[in-house]
């Protein structure tokens, strides 16, 4: 399943965010049309991730149907 059959089925399913580490899926989708918000975060590694925590609850709080916001998150 691609990304882009992901999207259309986390719609489908009545999801209203999607949460990925894919940094580019910006720019591999067409986001203009789609009911799902996007969060990108910049790391996966729980250890550091979790330094970020407010902003990541801060953005989802903020995240509208087809939004996209990415958070940076140093790989340190």
């Amino acid at each position: 399943m691609g990304n882009g059959d992901l999207l259309t089925e986390a719609e489908r399913a009545g999801f209203a965010l999607l949460v990925t580490t894919d940094k580019n899926i910006r720019y591999q989708q067409n986001l203009a049309d789609r009911k799902i918000a996007i969060l990108v975060l910049g790391n996966s590694q729980w250890p550091v991730a979790r330094r970020y925590v407010e902003r990541i609850v801060a953005a989802i709080n903020a995240a509208a149907p087809g939004s996209y916001a990415h958070i940076e998150i140093p790989f340190r």
